[in-house]
């Protein structure tokens, strides 16, 4: 039986992640979980787990004014915590250290019209504070790989699910609100809650090391996204063409825009990334009947 380390207490993510074990492959791993707020972490051995799948870290930036403190914060959280805990793994034998990175390692996404394709050479070019913290995280505990110890960077796109938090949860109030939404030609990659649990466990199982860009088989489109949160909620929203110019006009005055309906993709071709155990409608109609 493999033995799993969550470090960071009662996060979407790890809670997510650990019920998909439970669920799944109850005889086969046993998960346990480490809060990391204070410093007790610290006198716990990791000695005797398999893996160490590192999730805390402070998951979203406000890139309004922010002040040096709180900038600071995310570098202590993010990046010092995430090498310090994947040198203590090391340190104490564990065999494989799993750490959330992000998207936004690359940036912003591309403005409405233009496009935005990741690919396995696409060098990472942070765009604020916190894409920063996440890469030099990321460049802190690579160089950690050895012959007995595998570091697994992830770089996932936008996370929804049942219990989600962030962007999706906009989509579904416009969805619940508006009985018309304006149609704005985009694509963007994403990936569903149990599409990740099912690729962090086959990280797991196969022993893997690497940086990984797991998404959903499909790209996403927003205003179709927001047609099918309402579908699933019994309701009906008219998609509306011809209005494309003025949030391009409306994207030079804040960048909330491009946030929701710019383009950033993970090229297909990085076959092996791509999770396709729920596609889009399944997991969207999912999520809105467990959030009901």
């Amino acid at each position: 039986m493999k033995k799993i380390l969550i470090t960071g207490a009662n996060s979407y993510i790890g809670t997510s992640f650990e019920n998909y074990i439970k669920t799944n492959h109850p005889s086969e791993y046993l998960v346990d979980t480490i809060d990391m707020v204070d410093g007790t972490w610290r006198e716990k051995s990791f000695t005797g787990y398999d893996t160490v799948f590192h999730v805390a870290g402070i998951a979203h930036s406000d890139t309004g004014k922010v002040s040096d403190e709180r900038k600071a914060l995310y570098y202590k959280v993010n990046t010092e915590l995430t090498i310090e805990t994947a040198k203590k793994a090391k340190a104490d034998g564990v065999k494989q250290f799993i750490f959330m990175s992000s998207a936004i390692v690359y940036g912003d996404s591309a403005p409405i019209g233009k496009q935005k394709v990741i690919t396995k050479d696409t060098v990472p070019k942070p765009s604020n504070f916190y894409g920063d913290s996440k890469l030099q995280a990321e460049n802190g505990i690579l160089p950690l790989q050895s012959d007995s110890f595998n570091v697994v960077v992830l770089r996932p796109p936008m996370i929804y699910g049942k219990g989600c938090k962030g962007n999706y949860q906009v989509l579904v109030k416009l969805a619940l609100k508006l009985p018309v939404f304006p149609y704005v030609k985009n694509e963007r990659s994403m990936l569903y809650i149990k599409n990740l649990c099912e690729f962090v466990w086959l990280m797991v199982e196969n022993d893997e090391q690497g940086i990984f860009w797991p998404q959903n088989a499909e790209y996403s489109n927003t205003s179709e996204m927001v047609k099918m949160i309402a579908e699933a909620h019994g309701k009906k929203v008219k998609l509306v063409k011809g209005f494309t110019w003025l949030f391009i006009i409306t994207s030079r005055f804040t960048g909330l825009v491009n946030k929701a309906f710019g383009n950033l993709t993970y090229d297909t071709n990085l076959n092996y990334n791509i999770i396709n155990l729920y596609n889009l409608k399944k997991s969207i109609e999912l999520t809105e009947r467990l959030n009901g």
